[in-house]
């Protein structure tokens, strides 16, 4: 069955040079990418974007992210440790209780990115 030139695989085999080396050009070195596509591995799980988005408008305590969202002290600590580890967020004591807050103004950006990606379907 012939292809039509609509199709997305190539007809036939035409590299065009100055575009690979133009794109081999701007890769990053392959252990960012590794870091960058483990970082996107966090945002892929629904409870750590809902702990996230608890901490856009303020810092909270486990208790409070846990009763908010409904799950146990544990899933939530276990959830902050994973987002904590990538650098999304930061935590601070106040005498016995620790607060969370996002790492910084990226995370904010990324997530708002990605809701913005989501409305323009």
């Amino acid at each position: 069955m012939p292809r039509s030139k609509d199709c997305e695989s190539c007809e036939e085999m035409q590299v065009h040079p100055g575009l690979v080396e133009k794109a081999a050009s701007q890769l990053p070195p392959e252990e960012e990418l590794y870091d960058l596509a483990e970082l996107f591995k966090v945002f892929g799980d629904s409870t750590r974007i809902k702990i996230l988005y608890a901490l856009l408008e303020s810092e909270m305590c486990v208790c409070d992210i846990a009763q908010l969202l409904g799950l146990t002290q544990s899933a939530v600590s276990h959830q902050l440790r994973v987002l904590k580890a990538n650098k999304l967020v930061r935590n601070r004591r106040e005498g016995k209780t620790v607060f969370y807050s996002l790492d910084d103004d990226h995370v904010r950006s990324i997530l708002e990115m990605g809701m913005e990606h989501l409305e323009e379907k």
